[in-house]
């Protein structure tokens, strides 16, 4: 059956899940389609067009990589990345990680979240606050979870994964040094939205977030912790370069209304406030 741009990407992966392996092929954003949990809260709102868009890749290469697709070919590939992945986790651990005493390591395991479809990243930066000064964090997933590499490489983390089995995933956050203390890991460096630089807008108090920039999912995992401190009567303006589709339908699930104003071809403003307003 020929993909068109307007197939949702739940049908698309129901018919041959190793079609994922061309979704990945072309943008790493889309790693999380390998997680049966993270597929079932966005793969099926998003069509081929909107994903490719969201990942910054060109939807007619994207349909005609997936219409072409020789599953035999990619899956040998797809085994071959594998069994690198395998070979470079195998290693001896590094030093500033090995350093650290078991007394400073938080382990969070999100694996459950995951399967559940839950979007667990509060949950990791709320445990990254808790991490002692010079500590680590532990994550375990269900799936290689690429997208907090940049997001902890920002606070000053470097990070060591293991795959444990192909559905356990060990991921080591750590400072480069033992003494090398996380001093960015804070709950303001983490999550504080920037200041309101929009005071003059007639939607009231407005707290800005501007993403332009910002690699996905970052965008998502910012805005959603912003959100969990969004004061009542408040308004939270995400400046974008695009209507960010994965998130709309996390707002309503959280109990927020949006409204968004499309301006120019890359500058789209998302209003986001607590349903209650």
């Amino acid at each position: 059956m020929v993909i068109a741009r307007t197939d949702r990407v739940s049908t698309v992966i129901g018919r041959d899940e190793s079609l994922i392996d061309v979704f990945v092929s072309l943008s790493p954003a889309f790693e999380r389609l390998r997680s049966p949990g993270m597929r079932k809260v966005m793969a099926r709102l998003v069509t081929v067009e909107q994903a490719a868009r969201m990942a910054g890749i060109d939807a007619d290469e994207l349909v005609s990589r997936l219409n072409g697709h020789d599953a035999a070919a990619d899956a040998a590939a797809q085994a071959t990345e594998a069994g690198n992945v395998m070979s470079m986790d195998t290693g001896s651990r590094p030093a500033a990680l090995a350093a650290i005493d078991d007394e400073r390591i938080v382990v969070l395991d999100v694996r459950d979240e995951l399967r559940a479809g839950r979007e667990p990243f509060s949950l990791i930066m709320g445990a990254l606050r808790s991490v002692p000064e010079g500590g680590a964090l532990v994550i375990r997933a269900i799936f290689e979870p690429v997208p907090l590499y940049a997001v902890m490489k920002r606070q000053g983390l470097e990070h060591w994964t293991e795959e444990l089995a192909a559905d356990d995933w060990r991921v080591s956050f750590y400072p480069p040094a033992a003494d090398g203390v996380a001093k960015e890991a804070t709950p303001a460096a983490s999550t504080a939205p920037a200041p309101p630089t929009d005071a003059a807008d007639p939607e009231g108090d407005v707290i800005v977030l501007d993403v332009r920039g910002m690699e996905p999912p970052e965008p998502m995992m910012r805005t959603l912790a912003a959100l969990e401190q969004l004061p009542a009567g408040a308004t939270l303006l995400q400046i974008n370069v695009r209507v960010p589709q994965f998130l709309l339908p996390m707002l309503e699930e959280r109990g927020f209304t949006y409204h968004v104003r499309e301006q120019e071809p890359d500058l789209v403003r998302v209003f986001i406030r607590h349903s209650h307003q």
